[in-house]
């Protein structure tokens, strides 16, 4: 009953990724940027499935929390750093008369990497413990939903923070 329950939820993920890559690069298209809210729902969608996919044992669980603080806490991260990006773009008025600080981007845009790159790394050094208590067939399903069902969001996602910050 839980590996469908995992299956369907990997299919909703699949198929509704289009969606979610088209919310987050309407400002190509003229349309609104994803809210807070959406971005929320999709951090929510994303722990949950992962979770579900693993179907954690009762010794496992307790490397859960860690974890899903540090999914969490990245995409805290990267929802501001976008609402950052959106409201450079908003109040840029120098870049419009021509005076832009080539060297002010480069480094707002090292900070905004180096913010990634701690993110990341602290997602890794939660996964760590909990990685090494997986058995060979959750290994597979964790592959499965970390590198081809959860990729589209969170490339869709990159897409338009790098495409905004890149803007800048």
């Amino acid at each position: 009953m839980t590996r469908t329950a995992a299956a369907v939820a990997v299919a909703i993920l699949l198929a509704t990724t289009p969606f979610a890559y088209a919310a987050e690069t309407s400002s190509t298209v003229g349309m609104r940027h994803t809210s807070a809210e959406d971005l929320k729902s999709l951090t929510d969608m994303r722990v949950g499935i992962v979770k579900a996919a693993l179907q954690l044992t009762a010794e496992q669980e307790k490397y859960w929390p860690a974890l899903e603080e540090a999914m969490r806490a990245r995409a805290g991260n990267r929802q501001a750093r976008l609402e950052q990006v959106a409201a450079l773009q908003g109040n840029d008025t120098t870049a419009a008369a021509g005076q832009s600080n080539p060297v002010e981007f480069m480094q707002r845009r090292a900070d905004m990497l180096i913010q990634r790159g701690t993110d990341l790394k602290k997602v890794a050094d939660a996964w760590a413990p909990l990685y090494k208590t997986l058995t060979d067939d959750q290994k597979r399903r964790m592959a499965f939903v970390s590198f081809v069902a959860l990729r589209g969001m969170r490339d869709a996602i990159d897409h338009m923070a790098d495409s905004e910050e890149d803007d800048n």
